[in-house]
C-alpha cells in the first residue's frame, strides 16, 4: 500500500519524469553536436598534431575551461537573461535546457579531447604519412579509433546533466528535481524526498548499464 502522500502526486511524478528526459535529451543533443566538434578541434590543435595552432588552442581551452570552473547553480542564475531571449520564459523545462547545454557542452568537449588523446600517435603519423587530408584523418581514423571512448563519455555527460536537471528545479526548472523541492522539501515530506532520490538512482543506473553494453558494442579492437 502506497503513502496517501505518494498516491497523490504520482501524476505529477510522472509528469517530472517525462520533463526530466525531456531536458537532459535536448541538452545532451546539443552538447554532442557542439561538444564533438570542439573536442576535436581541441585535440587536433594541440601541438604536434597535424593542425598544430596554439592561438587556436589556447582559445577554445580558456573558453571551455571558464565555462567549466562556474559552478551549475550560478550558470543556472547567470545565464536566466539569456534563457528568457531565446525561449521567452525563464522557468519550466525548456528554459531550463539551455543553461544545461552550456553546461553540457563544454564538459563534453574535454570527454572527447581526453578520448581521442588515448590514440596511438603512431596510427595518426602513419596516416599524415600517406597524405590523408585532415578531414579524412578526423573522420576515417580518429572517430573509429576513439568510438568506445566517445560512448563512454555520452553516457558519463548524460548522468551529469540528470544531476544537473535536478538542481534545475531550484528556480522552477521542472522535472524531478522541482517535484522534489516542491513537495518534498517545502512540505516535509521524507516519503516523496525518497522517492525522487530512487527515481533518480534508477534513471542513472539504466544509463551507465546502457552506455556500457553500447560501449562493448562499438569497440571493434
Amino acid at each position: 500500500m502506497l503513502p496517501e502522500s505518494l498516491t497523490a502526486i504520482i501524476p505529477e511524478l510522472n509528469k517530472a519524469f517525462l520533463e526530466t528526459i525531456y531536458m537532459v535529451g535536448i541538452s545532451l543533443s546539443v552538447s554532442i553536436i557542439v561538444g564533438l566538434p570542439l573536442g576535436i578541434l581541441l585535440f587536433v590543435t594541440d601541438k604536434g598534431l597535424f593542425l598544430q595552432n596554439s592561438f587556436i588552442k589556447k582559445m577554445v581551452g580558456f573558453l571551455v575551461n571558464m565555462i567549466r570552473s562556474v559552478p551549475f547553480i550560478i550558470l543556472l542564475v547567470a545565464l536566466l537573461p539569456l534563457t528568457k531571449f531565446l525561449t521567452g520564459t525563464t522557468i519550466g523545462p525548456t528554459a531550463a535546457s539551455v543553461s544545461l547545454s552550456v553546461a553540457g557542452i563544454p564538459f563534453f568537449a574535454r570527454m572527447v579531447e581526453t578520448s581521442l588523446r588515448e590514440i596511438d600517435k603512431g596510427v595518426i603519423e602513419a596516416s599524415v604519412s600517406v597524405g590523408a587530408s585532415p578531414w579524412m584523418i578526423i573522420k576515417d581514423v580518429l572517430l573509429p579509433e576513439a568510438r568506445p571512448a566517445i560512448v563512454q563519455a555520452v553516457t558519463i555527460t548524460t548522468i551529469s546533466l540528470v544531476a544537473f536537471s535536478a538542481m534545475a528545479g531550484i528556480v522552477g526548472g521542472g522535472g524531478v528535481g522541482d517535484l522534489a523541492i516542491r513537495f518534498g522539501y517545502y512540505r516535509y515530506d521524507n516519503v516523496i524526498m525518497v522517492t525522487t532520490v530512487v527515481i533518480l538512482i534508477g534513471i542513472v543506473q539504466i544509463i551507465q548499464y546502457s552506455g556500457d553494453i553500447l560501449a562493448r558494442l562499438v569497440d571493434k579492437r
